[in-house]
């Protein structure tokens, strides 16, 4: 069975950091291809920065502040949030597409990762950014 087991997050003043990991069971992470996605109150989800074969997408709003990387020797993936802003809270999830590498990077977050049957999710960790 595969899952995502996710640690970090928590509430931090707005410039401070903080770095969320995501631990993969079942399945590696080095050829498969890996999102963070959000969710803000009362919002749609949106895939704040994903990693594939062509390598690493930001969506601008995060860019020069959050740092996307994976541990394949250890299955984990993180997100680094540096200079967080109060704009950056929300529910963070990690997302695994473990299907055929059809999708660059920048598709994966344009979709928010929102497909059926080849993708795996964390539980969703909440970070709250105060102003």
């Amino acid at each position: 069975q595969y899952q995502l087991v996710q640690s970090g997050g928590g509430s931090v003043q707005s410039g401070e950091s903080l770095r969320l990991s995501c631990e993969s069971r079942g399945f590696g992470l080095e050829d498969v291809g890996l999102g963070w996605v959000r969710q803000a109150p009362g919002k749609e989800r949106e895939g704040v920065s994903c990693l594939d074969s062509d390598g690493t997408y930001y969506i601008d709003s995060v860019k020069g502040r959050f740092t996307m990387s994976r541990d394949n020797a250890k299955y984990t993936m993180y997100l680094q949030i540096d200079r967080a802003k109060p704009e950056d809270t929300g529910v963070y999830y990690c997302v695994a597409d473990v299907g055929v590498d059809v999708y660059t990077a920048q598709q994966m977050c344009d979709t928010a990762m929102k497909y059926s049957g080849r993708t795996v999710w964390g539980q969703g960790t909440l970070v709250t950014v105060s102003s």
